[in-house]
């Protein structure tokens, strides 16, 4: 839907992956949000006005707030796109995630402020009466809606848009709590019953739960959320796919906005293999991650012994001894160091944020099971946290 405007108004509108397009097609969006928007509140107020509706009138405002939240991605994404600077080497892109926040807040706020103006209607109810003009602004009101919210949605899967996606499920909202205040004052008009100042809170605790839904969703970027884990299929697919790489474990994802990503990984390589060919192609890899991908990459390259059926099957029956601690546990980076009086058994374990047991009980329970083997063997174990998000 939105490749009808975008084609009109957007050069290069097909390249999402550069700044500039992502700030267009913000500014696009935001600009159709506002003539919508203020299209539907002076329909709706002259409309509420004359009827006597507070369920119209809380609508109303509701697209007013929506006229703020669309003047604030415009300016979020304007800031954002800016360059880097001294003062920011990384660029401005989380501007967009507190953008996104701070629409948020004011659909939060009017969520608020509708929920008192519903319950003195609840209070002191008045006649609403019904008329045409009534119905077909309410009914261009839902259809208008569904459309932004097409359009919208369309912009946020194109770009990945936590913020735009906000905006999408925001007029997705407005055009069900349309549909409940249309319902209303048919009942009002046609059953008797007065129940629009109950309608009203209904839509308010729906405008409510979507400036929170909102807001949860631009804060966790924020915060540092978990790696996607198509994102994190896709690093791996391509790590893999270089000679000499054996596996890739310890990704993590740095995100300083859409578009801007640095990362970091451990990279498998044969302990035996040429330095400064595997030396070469991990340069190699670091640069095509940043032309394919879209992201920064800093990598690590651990040696792993190959072909040796000692360290192998050690590797096997230490996995084993993981695996059967609990349910969820994995382990990586393997490796034994022999010694006069001891063998040191060398690896780290990922242990699920939701473990009942503790990271020094896994710890001891795998080191107990280990030190039962042939070989004296002790173990020298890291614990890692799992930061792909495995929904």
């Amino acid at each position: 839907m939105i490749d009808f405007f975008a084609r009109i108004f957007i050069k290069n509108y097909e390249d999402t992956g550069r700044t500039e397009v992502r700030r267009d097609y913000g500014v696009l969006c935001g600009r159709l949000g506002i003539f919508f928007n203020l299209l539907l509140f002076a329909l709706k107020i002259t409309t509420g006005f004359f009827s006597g509706s507070i369920a119209v009138v809380t609508d109303a405002f509701n697209n007013l707030s929506d006229i703020g939240s669309s003047l604030v991605m415009i300016i979020g994404f304007r800031m954002s796109a800016e360059k880097p600077d001294t003062a920011h080497p990384f660029g401005h892109g989380r501007l967009e995630y507190i953008t996104g926040l701070i629409v948020s807040i004011i659909v939060i706020l009017m969520g608020i402020e509708l929920i008192k103006t519903s319950v003195e209607k609840i209070l002191a109810p008045t006649e609403v009466s019904l008329n045409d003009s009534m119905v077909l602004i309410l009914i261009a009101s839902i259809i208008i809606k569904l459309f932004m919210y097409s359009y919208n949605n369309s912009a946020a899967e194109k770009l990945r848009s936590t913020a735009m996606h906000g905006v999408a499920i925001d007029s997705f909202v407005d055009s069900v709590a349309t549909s409940v205040v249309l319902l209303t004052i048919v009942v009002n008009n046609y059953l008797g019953l007065r129940i629009d100042g109950w309608c009203g809170l209904l839509l308010s605790f729906f405008i409510l739960y979507s400036g929170l839904s909102s807001a949860r969703d631009t804060i966790d970027p924020l915060l540092g959320g978990p790696i996607d884990k198509e994102f994190a299929e896709r690093i791996r697919q391509f790590v893999e796919s270089y000679d000499g790489i054996l596996g890739m474990h310890d990704l993590l994802v740095h995100d300083y906005g859409p578009g801007r990503l640095m990362i970091s990984l451990h990279a498998e390589v044969p302990a035996d293999g040429d330095l400064i060919k595997l030396h070469d192609t991990i340069d190699n890899i670091e640069h095509k991650l940043r032309e394919v991908l879209g992201c920064y990459a800093v990598i690590h390259m651990d040696p792993v012994v190959v072909n040796d059926w000692q360290s192998d099957e050690l590797k096997e029956t230490v996995e084993r001894i993981v695996q059967g601690i609990e349910d969820g546990l994995s382990m990586h980076d393997f490796r034994m160091v022999a010694g006069p009086t001891h063998n040191n058994l060398i690896f780290d374990v990922i242990v699920p944020f939701e473990s009942p047991l503790s990271d020094e009980e896994v710890r001891e329970q795998i080191r107990e099971k280990i030190s039962e083997l042939p070989g004296n063997y002790y173990a020298i174990i890291d614990i890692d946290k799992p930061f792909i998000k495995e929904k």
